[in-house]
């Protein structure tokens, strides 16, 4: 069983490295020996974490992935282009196919998908991607295969390493995002442009390929309301320990009568929830479904040996099918769900108000609740005259709506700043 590799970075290395390393007992799972065919890579002579076999490497990805003794293509590319157009042909030529490329996936996974049901002359080619989202931690084929007879409602996670580690900063040290994000880059943690992990780009895309697996339905990154943590505070921190709760980036995919709600934004949740205890960079997917409950799954979402352990893991169920002569399931869409725009998504919110301190300032405040339809479900006064702060937490209703009375309380003379807004997720309604 013949395997070309496409990258060879930091997950490639390692793809690379466990592939010669464990070739024997790799081999002993699938039934066949494994045997590493070429390595494309943008430069011959760049400085690598892997001694690759000599004679392996090469710039020709395109040639490396239309060889006809090579059975099975790795992509750990990443990015849109050249990755699309080599998968595409990959599987054009009949290959079967194991990426890690969220952003593709996310972007025009409809298309790969359909590529690789019309691979080999019809019969179908597979495409695996459980390294897309959330490194090692095995998340896509329970969604996929596990809790195929049941039915998901929510799927709830926490799925970039990077925005995990500055917020639990910002909560057990105190310090500003800033000062986080300073210490995440000098620990490796996030990149010289950290914008893909703090405006939630990354977490977006890979909400859009849980959403899809969960639901049954196309979703994009285009589909996912976005919102980063480089606005939190330290004061939106410190309020959150008030009650108990800590901040955290959530990718959030639920389902809402027969539609589908997917978005990404910073939110409280309560420290008793499951998700409250993930610390410094790692990741967690808390799945809600109808008959097997709450599940949770946890570990190592980044990072190149983790990231390569999905892969390969991958690599061994996609080898199987090719000897067997049979394939995996495929993208499931029959569902076809209307994804919700965020007005009409339903959610709670967090809001402190800077108001003068006399009277009728809470009544006023809870008619503009009031008058745009959202109930408030508790509300505190901290401090007193010029330092007067309202807090206060809603009960549910639409994003729309939340919206409209933060606008209302921002107009009201009685009320000099509204400080924070904060999505609230977790707790029972």
């Amino acid at each position: 069983m013949k395997v070309a590799v496409l990258g060879c970075g930091s997950v490639g290395s390692q793809v690379v490295r466990l592939l010669v390393e464990q070739a024997d007992d790799l081999g002993a799972r699938i039934g066949a020996t494994v045997e590493l065919a070429g390595v494309a890579v943008r430069r011959i002579d760049a400085p690598r974490e892997v001694d690759v076999p000599e004679g392996l490497l090469t710039t020709d990805a395109a040639g490396l992935v239309a060889r006809d003794d090579v059975d099975l293509v790795i992509e750990v590319i990443g990015g849109i282009e050249p990755a699309r157009t080599l998968i595409l042909s990959a599987l054009e030529h009949g290959k079967s196919v194991v990426t890690a490329n969220k952003a593709l996936l996310a972007e025009d996974g409809p298309t790969l998908f359909e590529a690789a049901d019309k691979a080999g002359n019809g019969e179908g080619r597979d495409l695996y991607y459980e390294a897309a989202v959330a490194g090692a931690i095995p998340i896509l084929r329970p969604l996929r295969e596990s809790l195929a007879g049941d039915r998901v409602t929510r799927v709830l996670g926490i799925v970039n390493g990077t925005t995990n580690f500055i917020l639990d900063r910002m909560d057990t040290s105190g310090a500003g995002f800033n000062e986080a994000l300073e210490e995440a880059q000098e620990l490796g943690y996030a990149e010289a442009d950290p914008t893909a992990d703090v405006e939630g780009f990354d977490a977006a895309a890979k909400a859009a390929i849980l959403a899809s697996l969960a639901f049954h339905t196309r979703v994009t990154a285009a589909d996912v309301h976005r919102e980063g943590i480089s606005e939190v505070t330290a004061a939106d921190v410190a309020s959150a320990r008030d009650m108990d709760s800590v901040v955290k980036l959530l990718a959030i995919a639920e389902l809402s009568g027969d539609a589908v709600a997917v978005r990404v934004h910073p939110a409280m949740i309560p420290r008793s929830h499951p998700l409250a205890s993930v610390r410094e960079a790692f990741n967690a997917v808390f799945v809600e479904s109808e008959a097997a409950g709450q599940l949770m799954f946890y570990g190592p979402g980044a990072g190149g040996a983790p990231t390569a352990s999905a892969v390969l893991g991958d690599l061994v169920t996609v080898a199987r099918n090719r000897l067997a002569g049979t394939r995996g399931a495929g993208e499931s869409a029959y569902a076809d769900r209307r994804v919700l725009p965020m007005g009409e998504t339903v959610t709670r919110y967090h809001v402190a108000i800077d108001v003068d301190d006399r009277a009728g300032v809470l009544a006023s405040v809870a008619t503009a609740f009031a008058e745009n339809g959202v109930s408030i479900q508790t509300v505190r006064q901290e401090g007193r005259g010029a330092d007067a702060q309202l807090v206060v937490v809603s009960h549910q209703a639409t994003d729309a709506q939340l919206s409209a009375t933060v606008a209302a309380l921002r107009d009201m003379d009685i009320v000099r700043e509204v400080t924070s807004v904060m999505r609230v997720e977790g707790e029972p309604e």
